[in-house]
């Protein structure tokens, strides 16, 4: 099976493509600059994997949540590919696709929301497949949801900007903390490959960004 992957829902823009069993990949800082960026790095990355994007059987993306415009991008790209090639597509969280990146068993995932702000979600493996304790939410550092059953290591940037409020929040529920973890899109293609096995693909006009929070400023008299 041949695969692209995009996550654009951080700084970062991730690319992944597998021709086979063979993977390439490309992952960079982006800032702001997804839009101009994306569609060369992704002619590139397909150059580099020997594909076409008649050779793709499928576009697995980093539907949320995260950064507004970097997920509106993303999955406008996407969209725009897979309709012109008839493709089915899935979506995968970003925050599973950061657990999935971590390589822990239990993780504490947490990216940087901003306003204040954190997305968070924790993640478990049982029998070799993740399994869900809570989340995605999106709340203050000091209000994240506090898992049980031992403790859970914490990956992503939202450690980086609020890491003593999520750790006097978590207290013995937080072990190891490795801030400077991300999503990546070889971890969405690698949690999408079993799902386009079983035929789960879906419609490109399916390719639509899960937000959390439904706006991206606060009003004056909500600060």
């Amino acid at each position: 099976m041949n695969l692209l992957a995009i996550e654009s829902s951080t700084t970062f823009l991730s690319l992944a493509a597998c021709r086979g069993e063979e993977v390439f990949t490309h992952h960079v800082v982006a800032g702001q600059r997804h839009a101009e960026m994306i569609l060369g790095a992704v002619s590139m990355l397909l150059a580099r994997a020997g594909l076409g994007l008649g050779d793709l059987d499928g576009i697995a993306y980093g539907e949320g949540p995260g950064s507004f415009t970097g997920l509106r991008i993303g999955c406008g790209v996407v969209q725009g590919l897979a309709l012109a090639r008839g493709l089915q597509v899935i979506g995968v969280g970003t925050l599973l696709a950061l657990a999935e990146e971590s390589a822990a068993d239990k993780v504490y995932a947490c990216i940087d929301a901003r306003m204040g702000e954190v997305y968070s979600a924790a993640y478990y493996r049982d029998a070799g497949a993740w399994q869900m304790a809570h989340g995605p939410g999106l709340s203050r550092p000091q209000e994240v949801p506090v898992p049980g059953g031992g403790r859970w290591s914490g990956f992503g940037g939202g450690f980086a900007v609020h890491g003593q409020a999520l750790r006097d929040r978590l207290g013995g529920a937080l072990g190891r903390v490795e801030a400077d973890v991300q999503p990546t899109a070889a971890a969405v293609l690698r949690l999408a490959v079993p799902r386009f096995d079983r035929g789960e693909g879906g419609a490109p006009e399916l390719a639509v960004p899960v937000y959390v929070r439904d706006k991206v400023a606060r009003k004056k008299s909500e600060q």
